[in-house]
């Protein structure tokens, strides 16, 4: 073999090497190439805003030549897997209140974002507004006997069910907090709405049940569930370095109440298919997409 001949198969090797070679920072950010730039793993909970956003962030990703695979994770063990590294993002961490335990748990074991992505949350107790004499949290135990001793929850690892567990004791509220999922708790309050039933629960806006049934949150003098709540996003240790350019996006990643309730429309209207929604909404508000992937 000469010399020219075992040079020039050096320099095919390098250059296939070079072409195939992983990493966040290679190749086109237009979704043209076919090759995967990497899969990131994403936390999701079966609530209204986490199905939008996370479904949003699919489309994106996968548009821009990642693979993306959507974890359907409870809170406790969607940080637990973030603190190990086998989760890459947990899209959804209310702060400063109801998630409270687990970023002090978890803070020196993965990156919380400094800037929320949402800024404008409300938690507490909501009952139907045709219980005109329930109008606080330190009314309920005189109703006790009409809502059968009950708070009616959702999953039990979530955050808001921990505070829920605290206003009990703050409230001394002779009450049961039952645990069961989200969808079943909206499904029973709007149950008891079209019966004019008493009901309450632990809810939260943004949710688009509040544009469904005519409900109120009960007023929290002691402010235990807090008052203002933002949404942060957080990745695993690492993530920035593997994934530079996703991890910007994401950092530039903001939503008003407006977009955000289109957003979660747009999803509910293609329950079967959320992408579909995320992919509309992304074609109606692209200025705003260009704008977070600068």
């Amino acid at each position: 073999m000469t010399q020219l001949t075992l040079f020039t198969i050096i320099l095919f090797v390098l250059a296939a090497c070079s072409s195939t070679s992983g990493g966040d920072e290679s190749g086109s950010t237009t979704g043209e190439s076919n090759e995967s730039k990497g899969t990131i793993s994403i936390g999701q909970i079966n609530w209204p805003e986490n199905i939008a956003v996370t479904n949003l962030w699919k489309a994106i990703l996968e548009d821009e030549g990642y693979d993306v695979e959507l974890e359907l994770l409870g809170m406790g063990p969607q940080m637990a897997a973030l603190a190990s590294g086998e989760l890459d993002v947990a899209p959804e961490i209310w702060l400063p209140v109801q998630d409270k335990s687990y970023y002090e748990k978890y803070k020196d074991q993965a990156n919380f974002f400094e800037d929320p992505w949402y800024e404008n949350g409300k938690v507490g107790l909501a009952v139907p507004t045709y219980m005109e004499d329930v109008n606080s949290i330190k009314d309920l135990n005189e109703y006790k006997d009409k809502f059968g001793g009950e708070i009616i929850g959702f999953e039990s690892g979530a955050g808001t069910m921990l505070v829920a567990q605290e206003v009990i004791k703050e409230y001394g509220l002779d009450y049961e907090l039952v645990a069961s999922s989200t969808a079943a708790m909206i499904s029973s309050i709007k149950n008891a709405v079209e019966e004019k039933e008493p009901i309450v629960a632990p809810l939260w806006k943004p949710h688009y049940v509040f544009s469904e049934v005519d409900l109120k949150f009960l007023e929290d003098p002691k402010k235990t569930f807090g008052e203002v709540e933002k949404i942060y996003m957080a990745t695993r240790e690492g993530f920035d370095s593997d994934y530079g350019k996703v991890s910007k996006w994401l950092k530039n990643f903001k939503l008003n109440d407006k977009q955000l309730g289109e957003l979660m429309i747009n999803i509910k209207e293609n329950e079967d298919n959320p992408i579909k929604g995320a992919q509309k909404w992304i074609e109606e508000n692209q200025d705003l997409v260009e704008k977070w992937m600068k």
